[in-house]
Formats: C-alpha cells, structure tokens, sequence
C-alpha cells in the first residue's frame, strides 16, 4: 500500500465563499482533507463534504487551541500535516514543491517548512508595506510540532529537527468582503489583548526565528511606546517606511486599517481593562 504522505487540516466557521477554492487547490497534493468546523450556519460543511473532505466539530476556542484539538482528534497518520487557512489557496507550482519536499524529507531532520504568502486586498496583491512575504510554518511532522497556547500570532513550535523555507508563494484570497475584515479584525484584537495579559514572561524560544523577531519586537518595543501614540507610528512604519504606498489605494486603506483600527483596538481594549478589569496595577 503507498504510503500516506501529507494531512490537510482546515479549521472552518462560515467560510461557504471560500472553502471550495481553498479545498479543489489542495486536491492531488494532500492524501487527506480534514476540515475542524466550529458550528457554521452556512455551507460550508455542505460544499467541503461534497469535495471529499472528512467532517469534524469542535467549539473554537482559539486558532491554536483548535488545531491542537485536530492533531490530538482527528486519527492523524500521515508523516506531515498541512495547515491550511480557508481562505488559501495553493497554487500549481507550489502544489509541485511540496510534494517533492515532503517526499525528499520524510525521514530525515527535516521536521517542518515555512511557507511565503502573498495577501489579495481589495483588487491587488499588496507587495509592499510589511504585507509580503507573510510566513509561517505551515506543513510540519505531527510527532515533533505544536502550536504554541496563544490566542492571536500563533505558531508551531518543533520539539526537535530543522525547518526549511519553501520558494514558492501560497495566495491568501479572501472573497469576503471588507464588513467581515473589519469585524473579523476587531475578535483578532480582542485576543491579542488576552494574550498580552497572559503571555508576560512566557518562554518562547522554541519558535522559529521570523516568529521569535516578531515577538521580540512587540514585547520589547511596541509596547514600550505611548499607548495609542503606538499605532500612528506603526502607520508610518508600514505606509512610509516599508512603501506601502506603492501599493496604491489598497496598500493605504491596508496599512490605515492595520493602524487605526486593529492596532488602535488593541489599546482601546488594554485601557479599557486597565480602569475596569482585574490587574489595574498594570499600564501597559
């Protein structure tokens, strides 16, 4: 019998504009398709059962909680597992380099790769201001990685081995439209307070190296500045700075949006917690 390579996970809730693209991309490349839905009211269940996908619910708690349910629940026997977002899709070449990848390193040290994604918004893959690439690991070996217990920024942690980065893009294609960004954006900023709140200290070094930066950088500096002072800074970083503004209209709403609404809800919310909230002593 040929031996069963590669587990694609999806986690779902109301995603029917997206699951069928993300799924017909990931078809041929992946052994199995898992899909992790958390009570959807649309249909998505529907369309992802019809394309083949193996259906699990579980309540969502957190992106990382979620999948660490999938890795403990879901009879995972393949040598890697595919993380894959709904609103992702995986292009042919890319499609070629992981198989070739995860056949090459199946037995060796080689225990999970970063993947390159590229952010379709508003009419245009944005290049510019800190949106590409976007990477995360995104295929790893079951038996040596896990996400870390984080309610936003989350990322997979390896007990052991090395990561390799692949060369291709994977598109992060959103067909919702901006109601749903801005809405989906204001839960992100709700747990990155919570993980703000917990994570203080907390050990992260077994991360890869782009993700132990990015946490350096928001727990060393970027909260060190001026509450709210802090996201118009991150606005001119992103928009001037890294150039997105040669991104065009997009690039500007993009990197406004990241600003003056997520980054600004942040710190809305942490005062908020400050003056009503356990922990007043507290002023980050």
């Amino acid at each position: 019998m040929k031996e069963k390579l590669i587990t694609a996970i999806i986690l779902t809730k109301n995603e029917e504009a997206n699951i069928r693209n993300c799924i017909v991309s990931v078809k041929g490349l992946a052994d199995r398709i898992v899909l992790v839905d958390s009570g959807s009211t649309d249909r998505t269940v529907e369309i992802a059962a019809g394309l083949g996908a193996e259906i699990y619910r579980h309540p969502f708690v957190h992106y990382a909680a979620q999948f660490n349910w999938a890795l403990d629940h879901t009879d995972i026997r393949t040598t890697w597992v595919y993380r894959l977002d709904a609103d992702e899709v995986v292009p042919e070449d890319l499609r070629r380099e992981i198989r070739v990848m995860c056949r090459k390193h199946a037995a060796d040290d080689v225990n999970g790769f970063l993947m390159k994604h590229k952010l379709y918004f508003l009419g245009r893959y944005l290049k510019h201001g800190g949106a590409y690439p976007f990477v995360k690991m995104t295929i790893f070996k079951p038996a040596f990685g896990r996400f870390t217990d984080r309610a936003m920024g989350e990322h997979v942690i390896l007990s052991q081995g090395r990561y390799l980065t692949l060369r291709h893009d994977c598109l992060h294609h959103d067909c919702k439209d901006l109601t749903q960004f801005i809405e989906k954006h204001n839960l992100y900023a709700t747990r990155e307070v919570s993980d703000y709140l917990k994570r203080q200290g907390a050990d992260e070094s077994g991360l890869y190296s782009r993700a132990r930066k990015s946490g350096r950088l928001r727990k060393g500096l970027y909260y060190r500045l001026p509450r709210y002072m802090r996201a118009s800074l991150y606005y001119l970083y992103r928009y001037y700075l890294r150039l997105g503004f040669l991104d065009g209209e997009p690039g500007r709403v993009y990197a406004l949006l990241q600003a003056y609404m997520y980054r600004l809800i942040v710190d809305a919310k942490l005062y908020e917690h400050m003056v009503s909230g356990p922990g007043k002593e507290r002023k980050p």
